[in-house]
């Protein structure tokens, strides 16, 4: 049977998923009409977060996911902020969303694009990363005006483990707009929804998930020394061992994490 509720989990929840991301967007694509811009920015981010968090309640009461998100709520009141967090599989951002209610989200064009998702992200002000200086300005103008923005450094999902080679946008932002980048470090038990990762495919259940605060990178002028020293600093936390085993514990007692660059 465990092999069957697998699939129903999986398969379900991805159907509940595309509703909701529907039926969201039916209704952004009508509010965006009646709301001025920065209203519906406000309440396009909080409806998202609000409802991913309840997607992710679901998952984790079928007892098939379990999720650790509980070190995000530090950053919800920190200001602005570039989150920075590696990027293993599609549930990331879900993840890192459903705890912080005002962040720009950088986003592939093709997802901003897409009638499922497209009016909800456009509501929301979120930033298409098509074209690199127009994503920068924008991603800019959030962070000046006081939002958080998430953007993955690794452009796309991990393929090179434990990280792949760093993009120039998160330390270009920090640069350009004096905002610190706050790594974060996604650790999980399963590849379930990595790169390549086939659908029909169902992973040993539960997968689990903790999300927690790395190393707060201080804004430089040298971007080549931020993405080295990210880039670095991201193998090495990733690769160490200090993951999860298969039943959602440490494998070794992890080092107190600084938030200040050293």
């Amino acid at each position: 049977m465990r092999p069957a509720y697998g699939y129903l989990v999986i398969y379900s929840g991805l159907l509940v998923f595309g509703l909701m991301c529907l039926i969201w967007s039916g209704a952004a694509a009508l509010l965006g009409h009646l709301l001025p811009r920065a209203l519906g920015r406000v309440v396009g981010r909080w409806v998202t977060s609000y409802g991913f968090r309840c997607y992710l309640w679901l998952l984790a009461l079928t007892g098939a996911f379990r999720f650790d998100l509980r070190a995000l709520d530090a950053l919800r009141d920190a200001g602005p902020l570039i989150i920075a967090p590696n990027h293993p599989s599609l549930l990331d951002a879900v993840m890192v969303l459903s705890r912080l209610p005002d962040v720009a989200c950088v986003m592939k064009a093709d997802l901003i694009d897409n009638p499922i998702y497209g009016a909800s992200a456009r509501f929301s002000d979120y930033i298409r990363n098509d074209g690199f200086m127009g994503a920068a300005t924008q991603a800019i103008a959030n962070l000046k005006g006081g939002s958080q923005l998430l953007l993955f450094p690794e452009g796309t999902r991990t393929t090179r483990r434990p990280i792949n080679r760093l993009k120039g946008g998160a330390a270009l932002a920090s640069k350009r707009s004096g905002v610190p980048i706050q790594t974060v470090l996604i650790e999980t038990t399963s590849p379930f929804l990595s790169k390549g990762w086939p659908l029909h495919r169902i992973p040993p259940l539960p997968v689990r998930y903790r999300l927690r605060l790395g190393r707060r990178f201080m804004p430089r002028d040298n971007l080549r020394e931020t993405m080295g020293d990210m880039e670095a600093y991201l193998e090495s936390e990733l690769g160490r061992g200090n993951g999860m085993d298969a039943a959602g514990e440490p494998l070794a007692q992890p080092q107190t994490t600084r938030l200040d660059e050293r």
